[in-house]
């Protein structure tokens, strides 16, 4: 709007020519920073402040400008309001008496982020302040998909993470089910859209034989807050071996202890059982002599019986005889 733009410098121009300096009497105080949140009204607080020795002052000029910006975003100018569309004072009955000139933004959107100034003149003195509006847009939940859709053991994978629509620029970050995090061995790619807004991406390529069965992704936004997750679960015929951060993995670890204590219950056992045969080899032969004596005195025994019958035999032969 060129005619803004010339009413403006002609203003300030009728400003400087007539003197006006700042004084004491008359100071404009502001937020020195306020947030705005994308698609929502947005406020920028400021307020005339008067000394003591200063009783009812009359605003006669108010301008609201933004760096960047060549035409005004508000100008009042001895009861003559102008304005762009989407700014306004605050209070919508806003009147030379009234001093709170607090700048109201209908519908924040990217551009308006940045510094703006508020000018002011009244009756008793001036003064000009800088503050500054910083927008930020919540990034939507993030979504994953997989390149091929169904995962395969036999061959490498590529998980894509994707989540947009927030500002200022933010990051994706992985973590796998022991919330180890994988962020460095993914790819990030950022892109703006027409409304300022960022669309992040992020591929996290599966190597096969060493996955796990669950990865999670994660936005942050610009200062390291945390927002929405998704975790993606791979299906149990396509898990690997998973590795930790050093390359080991976890059902390594608990297998060589498994192995160790089997081999020398094993051992053990092999040990008893030719400690208990070579035992029983040893007292076989002493078995032997104890069984020859044994049948050796039965022997004796029966041949003494055998003579006693012979000899009571003879003696009844030699009585049957005349």
């Amino acid at each position: 709007m060129a005619s803004s733009g010339i009413f403006f410098f002609t203003l300030i121009a009728v400003w400087v020519a007539a003197g006006n300096a700042k004084n004491p009497f008359i100071k404009v105080e502001c937020n020195t920073e306020n947030i705005g949140e994308h698609g929502h009204q947005s406020l920028l607080e400021c307020a005339v402040k008067t000394t003591k020795e200063v009783v009812g002052a009359v605003i006669r000029v108010v301008t609201w400008t933004k760096e960047g910006v060549d035409d005004p975003l508000l100008v009042f100018n001895r009861g003559e309001l102008r304005r762009e569309p989407g700014y306004r004072f605050a209070e919508p009955s806003w009147d030379e008496n009234n001093m709170n000139i607090s700048l109201l933004i209908a519908r924040t959107a990217v551009a308006d982020d940045g510094d703006y100034t508020c000018m002011v003149i009244t009756d008793s003195g001036d003064d000009n302040i800088l503050t500054r509006l910083k927008v930020k847009a919540t990034y939507r939940d993030p979504t994953i998909r997989s390149i091929p859709e169904k995962i395969s053991e036999d061959a490498d994978n590529d998980l894509i993470c994707n989540a947009d629509g927030g500002y200022p620029k933010g990051q994706l970050r992985w973590f796998d089910e022991n919330n180890v995090e994988w962020t460095r061995s993914a790819e990030m790619d950022v892109r703006q859209t027409d409304n300022g807004l960022f669309q992040l991406s992020s591929k996290l390529t599966l190597l096969k034989g060493s996955r796990f069965s669950k990865y999670t992704c994660v936005v942050f936004n610009a200062t390291g807050g945390k927002g929405g997750s998704t975790t993606f679960e791979i299906p149990p015929t396509s898990r690997g071996q998973g590795q930790d951060i050093e390359g080991t993995g976890l059902s390594s670890k608990i297998a060589a202890p498994v192995i160790v204590i089997g081999s020398l219950i094993v051992g053990l056992l092999l040990a008893l059982l030719i400690y208990r045969r070579r035992s029983q080899m040893a007292r076989r032969p002493s078995a032997a002599p104890l069984m020859g004596d044994q049948q050796r005195g039965r022997a004796v025994e029966f041949d003494a019986e055998k003579g006693r019958l012979q000899n009571m035999e003879s003696e009844q032969c030699e009585d049957s005889q005349p």
